[in-house]
């Protein structure tokens, strides 16, 4: 049985083991020649005060103590098996596939998009071009909409499945070993398409298969038992256990559930701006002045206020990163954040959004699943047109926007298709602009410097989270009506990033298995 001790160390000391080591056997009560083996278990920044310290989680073994390796991956050869259909590629779908592996069942993915590589194409056009396919993009693809959206692994669904084999399936592809005891364990979109790639590899080596430019269109349901799925308009296939893994922006998933009487239904969901303040200031206010410290990695920060009876909030903080682009559709403009793997970038960014229930919008309807996705797309379109019908945002700097001025002029910033300055007051709905004017004059009083006319909101943030749930039986994860479909990720409901998606597609197949 291992032992665990808190401590803390100065940023300096993180690298210098024999100092932790002291430190930690001290903190035990315990002699050099007592432990078998250590290692850093966890490790958080602390910044609430100065000077700036790391706390770890240290783990011992002691003398004579067994430290179990077990295999973090363990494939069988499924060609032959029975299949399982996985819609979507994104991290719900990818580790349903290798869960299928792993289970003996021959998983087979159908991506609307292109891999990983080959995604790189159509969002260049998007930045330069202006140009959306809207089957290649930064939402759909090989990996989903978090390969090129930064790859954030933070999670706070510790109830929901095991996070620690999801992290650990991570750093068996290629990974760095870091994200298995960072608090906020981040890979970077620098580094995500080679361990994306080694997963495919791995799911068709096995006999799996993966099938790119494949889209669903439609289902065949008999006695409420799935029997077969169309495939880009023109090839039906056989399958009797489908999980539908296809994200939060797959708008046409949820027409077609609608459309064929399977059951779907509004769900909250936030929508807000992206704020780009320049690094050094949030490293600024975070680290108390001492942000010139080389041993500090750039800050990040975390904001919450409820507003008029709304939460407001920050969502997919950036440190050292670039606003991206990440319409659907030609007609809509949508903003997301990412960091590379160094966030070493000089500009932070994270959306500030307001949660909204259906029943808060204008156009609430009871009974209506699409209230809050034709909020969501009203909001997209309304800011395209706003910033001149192309992939350029509206924009404008945070004091101006909470006094209602139109910006003059804007900081250079990371969003490379372009900003055009207008009054976002007029352009985003009053119910989300008034409490995001409140929240930002509070969140400045929490940290002094966040409010301030340098930071520039660019519109919209609106893509947080799918508007649509998918229902499905807590125990069998089987649809309400359906046997055998399998609604799973983000864009069922289930999900709020990389890490609860790939969770979630765990437990799919392992409800599978057990049915």
């Amino acid at each position: 049985m291992s032992k665990l001790v808190q401590v803390s160390v100065l940023p300096q000391q993180q690298e210098d083991r024999e100092i932790i080591l002291q430190i930690a056997l001290e903190k035990a009560e315990l002699k050099k020649a007592e432990i078998e083996s250590w290692r850093i278990r966890k490790r958080s920044i602390d910044a609430r005060r100065k000077p700036v310290k790391l706390n770890l989680q240290i783990e011992f073994w002691l003398k004579h103590e067994v430290r179990e390796e077990i295999p973090v991956y363990r494939p069988q050869q499924v060609s032959a098996a029975k299949e399982v259909a996985i819609i979507g590629a994104g991290p719900a779908g990818l580790y349903a596939a290798l869960r299928c592996v792993e289970a003996g069942l021959k998983p087979v993915v159908f991506e609307r998009g292109k891999d990983v590589r080959a995604r790189r194409h159509d969002l260049a056009k998007i930045n330069k071009e202006h140009t959306v396919n809207p089957e290649s993009n930064y939402c759909f693809g090989e990996g989903g909409a978090g390969t090129y959206s930064d790859g954030k692994l933070y999670t706070r669904s510790k109830k929901r499945g095991n996070v620690l084999k999801a992290l650990e399936w991570f750093v068996h592809f290629g990974a760095d070993a870091d994200i298995l005891i960072d608090a906020h364990p981040h890979i970077g979109t620098n580094k995500l398409p080679k361990i994306i790639t080694a997963m495919r590899e791995a799911i068709i080596e096995a006999g799996g298969e993966v099938h790119f430019n494949s889209k669903l269109t439609n289902l065949r349901i008999e006695k409420e038992q799935i029997k077969a799925i169309e495939i880009n308009a023109e090839k039906w296939l056989s399958f009797d256990e489908v999980i539908l893994a296809t994200g939060h922006s797959a708008r046409d998933i949820f027409y077609l559930l609608h459309d064929n009487n399977i059951k779907i239904e509004a769900k909250p969901f936030a929508i807000g701006v992206r704020v780009e303040h320049q690094q050094k200031l949030i490293d600024h206010i975070q680290y108390h002045g001492d942000d010139e410290n080389p041993y500090l990695p750039p800050a990040s920060y975390s904001l919450v206020e409820q507003v008029d009876g709304m939460g407001v909030y920050s969502f997919c903080m950036c440190p050292g990163g670039i606003i991206a682009p990440c319409a659907t559709a030609q007609e809509e403009v949508v903003t997301n954040g990412w960091s590379p793997s160094k966030r070493n970038n000089p500009y932070s960014n994270s959306g500030i959004v307001v949660s909204v229930q259906p029943e808060d919008l204008p156009n609430f309807k009871p009974g209506d699943p699409f209230v809050c996705l034709d909020f969501q797309k009203m909001v997209e379109q309304k800011c395209w047109e706003a910033a001149g019908k192309t992939q350029r945002v509206p924009a404008q700097r945070m004091v101006d926007f909470v006094e209602g001025k139109i910006s003059a002029d804007f900081p250079k910033t990371s969003y490379q298709p372009g900003i055009v300055s207008v009054d976002l007051n007029k352009v985003l709905p009053p119910l989300i602009a008034k409490r995001l004017r409140k929240a930002f004059v509070m969140f400045g009083k929490k940290m002094k410097g966040y409010y301030t006319n340098e930071a520039v909101l660019h519109a919209p943030e609106s893509r947080t989270s799918s508007p649509v749930s998918i229902p499905r039986d807590p125990d069998t994860l089987e649809h309400i009506q359906i046997k055998g479909l399998y609604p799973c990720g983000e864009g069922a409901g289930y999900a709020g990033g990389i890490i609860s998606a790939a969770i979630d597609g765990i437990n799919c197949v392992d409800a599978i298995v057990r049915k």
